[in-house]
This record gives C-alpha cells, sequence and structure tokens, in this order.
C-alpha cells in the first residue's frame, strides 16, 4: 500500500532535498520545457552516453578495421564485455548474458531453440495481453513447428479491469504445455509478476519457462538464475537508456549450455575459433552462443555509458526511489484526481508494482494529447490508459507533484475537451 504524504508543494521539495539519487539527474539531457514521463518506452539521452558513443564513433574514424582488436574495449568481445555490466541487472552469472540484435530477434532464438514440442504435449502458455511482439513471435514459431497459431497457443485470460492472478497461470500450467513465455511486467499496467513462484510451479511440471524483462530491466531487480528461469529477454532502450532501438539483451540459464542454439551466426562461434572460417560451427560454450550476426557496435556503445550511470546508482536504490516516486505518484492521485474519474490501474502493493503507473480515464486519449500541449510526455494506450513512469535517475518528486497539478487543471477547466479522440500513429 501507498504510504502518507502531503500534496503541498513544499513536500515535494523536501521528498527531492532528502533523495540520495537527486544529483544523477544532472547526467542526463533534460527539456528544460517538458516533464519527461515515458521512461518505459524510452529513456532519456545521458551525458555518459554520449560520451561512449562519441568514442566509439572517433576509434571507427582513426581507426577502421583495426577498431575490432584496438579499440580501447576491443569490439570483437564489445557484447560480451558489456553483458558482464549487465549481468548483476538480471542476477545472472556473467557467461548467462549476451547483448545482442532486438528483442524480437532474441525471442524467436530463444524460443525456437526451447520449444520441443512431444506428441500432445506441444501448447505455448502466454497472457492474453502479452506484449504484441511476443505474440507474434510465439505463433510463428508454432507455425514453423507446424502447428495451429490459435489451437496450440494457450492464454491465460483476466477481465479487462483486474490484474494478472499468478493462481490462474499456474492453473493453466497443464499437461500438454511444453513451453511458457510471459512478461515480467505487464507493459498495460505495470504489474510485476512473481518470476520466482511462476519458474518454480513451471518445473514442478517439466515446463520450461522464459520471461520478456522489457518492462523492468534497469528498474526492478532480477535474481534469474537463483529463481532458476530457464531463458529471458529484454530491451534496453527503456529503464537502461541505451537509445531508440538500442540492442536488446539475452539470458540462458547455464543448466541449458549444452543446448544447441536453433538459431546459429557465425558470432555465436567460440572467439578463438571463429576467424577460421570453418564450415563447421564450433559454438561458444556460454550465452554467447546464441549470438547470430555481426555486434551493432554503434548501438552498443550509449549502453556502455548508460550502464555506468546505473551501476553507480546501484539497482537496489533505483528500485527504492522508483517505488517512492510511484506510490507518491498514486497518493496524489487518490486524493487530486479520483473526483474526475480516474482510477489506477496500477497495483498498490509495492512487491506487485513495476516501473510506471497506468491511470484509466473514460477520455483518456484526449487527456493525453492536452498533458502533451502542456509539456507533460505520457503516452496513451488502448483502450483508455495513460501511463507514467517517473523513472528514478532523472525523475524528481516536484516533477510528479507538478504533473497531477496538471492534469487537475486541465480536469476542472475541461480544456481537454479541445482534443480529439483520434489516436496519433505512434502513441
Amino acid at each position: 500500500m501507498t504510504a502518507m504524504h502531503r500534496t503541498d508543494e513544499a513536500y515535494a521539495y523536501s521528498l527531492d532535498s532528502r533523495d540520495p539519487l537527486s544529483h544523477f539527474r544532472d547526467r542526463f539531457y533534460l527539456n528544460p520545457s517538458e516533464i519527461y514521463m515515458d521512461g518505459n518506452s524510452l529513456g532519456l539521452l545521458s551525458v555518459d552516453a554520449e560520451a561512449s558513443l562519441m568514442r566509439i564513433l572517433d576509434e571507427w574514424k582513426r581507426l577502421g578495421i583495426n577498431g575490432w582488436m584496438r579499440a580501447d574495449k576491443p569490439w570483437f568481445t564489445y557484447a560480451e564485455a558489456l553483458a558482464r555490466e549487465c549481468a548483476p541487472l538480471v542476477g545472472a552469472g556473467s557467461e548467462e548474458v549476451i547483448l545482442h540484435a532486438s528483442t524480437t530477434v532474441n525471442i524467436h532464438a530463444l524460443i525456437a531453440t526451447f520449444y520441443s514440442p512431444q506428441g500432445e504435449k506441444r501448447k505455448i502458455l502466454i497472457e492474453k495481453n502479452a506484449f504484441p511482439t511476443d505474440r507474434y513471435a510465439v505463433q510463428s514459431q508454432l507455425i514453423l513447428k507446424g502447428f495451429d497459431a490459435e489451437s496450440d497457443l494457450t492464454e491465460v485470460t483476466y477481465p479487462e479491469d483486474a490484474f494478472l492472478d499468478e493462481g490462474d497461470i499456474i492453473d493453466a500450467m497443464t499437461w500438454d504445455v511444453a513451453l511458457i513465455f510471459l512478461p515480467s511486467v505487464l507493459y498495460r499496467s505495470g504489474q510485476l509478476l512473481n518470476i520466482a513462484r511462476l519458474a518454480k510451479e513451471a518445473h514442478r511440471r517439466g515446463i520450461v519457462i522464459g520471461f520478456d524483462c522489457s518492462h523492468s530491466v534497469g528498474a526492478v531487480p532480477h535474481s534469474l538464475s537463483d529463481w532458476q528461469v530457464d531463458y529471458a529477454c529484454w530491451c534496453t532502450y527503456k529503464y537502461c537508456n541505451s537509445g531508440p532501438g538500442g540492442v536488446a539483451g539475452l539470458y540462458v540459464n547455464k543448466k541449458h549450455f549444452s543446448k544447441e542454439p536453433a538459431l546459429a551466426g557465425w558470432f555465436g562461434s567460440t572467439k578463438e575459433r571463429q576467424f577460421d572460417m570453418s564450415h563447421r560451427f564450433e559454438r561458444a560454450q556460454d550465452a554467447g552462443a546464441w549470438q547470430t550476426g555481426t555486434p551493432h557496435i554503434l548501438s552498443l556503445a550509449p549502453l556502455e555509458g548508460s550502464l555506468r550511470i546505473i551501476n553507480d546508482a546501484g539497482i537496489s536504490a533505483i528500485r527504492s526511489k522508483s517505488l517512492r516516486l510511484t506510490g507518491y505518484l498514486i497518493y496524489l492521485v487518490r486524493e487530486e484526481l479520483v473526483q474526475f474519474g480516474f482510477e489506477i490501474g496500477t497495483p498498490l502493493e509495492e512487491e506487485r508494482r513495476g516501473g510506471h503507473v497506468a491511470l484509466t480515464h473514460a477520455n483518456a486519449i484526449q487527456i493525453n494529447e492536452a498533458l502533451k500541449a502542456k509539456g507533460i510526455v505520457s503516452d496513451f494506450r488502448l483502450p483508455n490508459i495513460i501511463r507514467f513512469a517517473p523513472v528514478a535517475l532523472y525523475n524528481s518528486f516536484h516533477d510528479v507533484w507538478q504533473v497531477i497539478g496538471t492534469i487537475k487543471r486541465i480536469m476542472e477547466t475541461g480544456e481537454y475537451l479541445n482534443y480529439g479522440t483520434e489516436r496519433g500513429i505512434v502513441a
């Protein structure tokens, strides 16, 4: 449940004055005319990320192809080097993580590897509101195996205005389920699932289980290895602030290192033999085996700087502030906005809450457009959700106070009614 606060501006400033992470805000580029609350979709550029990108560009300029071995951090092993920096964020051994491609490519690579249907045990279990790319990839893999994209897909269903019950997920782990793929945080509501419990129950039933952690990595601590999660993937452009389309992350539990990657490529080779150009694939003996093509060096570069900031702050401290920010936001909504028809679409319990808060309202599209006109960057999701992500590294408690105050004024004046009800192409 949320702590008791106060609604006055002086109180918001007092929270900021006691914030041990407040100085990290100075390491990000903030637009002075905006309050940015969309870090759950795209994180902001940091000074550190800019510097690491510019260093790589300079190395390319000076070294050309020699950058692969003579760069400050050789490009040939750059993905592995940054994976070591990223591994603590997901609670994994450095050998269990690789930074590679995009989230969707990694989903395909992982499901193609771990989906091993046997007779009637061939269903894949997802949740009904899974992020579209997760669903598309799962259905594609079913079709590739010669199965039906609808009848061989098992969905955990739940009411539109409710949260997903882990008990319902466990009940859906029936004898005919071969593989499970779930989000760590539901992208619409911000609900954080109990990964440890779900992994334990899946394994009790002999089912392989994996997670899309795109809406949690960088905001919530993970213990993927201790929880014995089989596989996972995530993007890095949200809470890890690596830039639009930034390189994604991939995790494979070390107990599966003997498995052959289903989508082999030359950068999955053991490093010592890769340039032998052998026709025989000699794969790496760790998560690096799931690399396919050449690493996207210019996409990896900003992540180097971003990870430096995250590790300087510490993921536990980031999580602590994130919960205080979202808890304060929820408090203000309950005190100031419920009277205007807003409902909180995110769990109130801290242990069930990710990094963003979803508000529902019948006029959500119009309200979101009115907020954009006021310089507040949030986002809209069908049918009636506005999401706010106060990011611990660069948002303040005063930011939250200003956002809620702006919404209140928009509602009091009816200003939102001046905006249309059509969603933009990019919401």
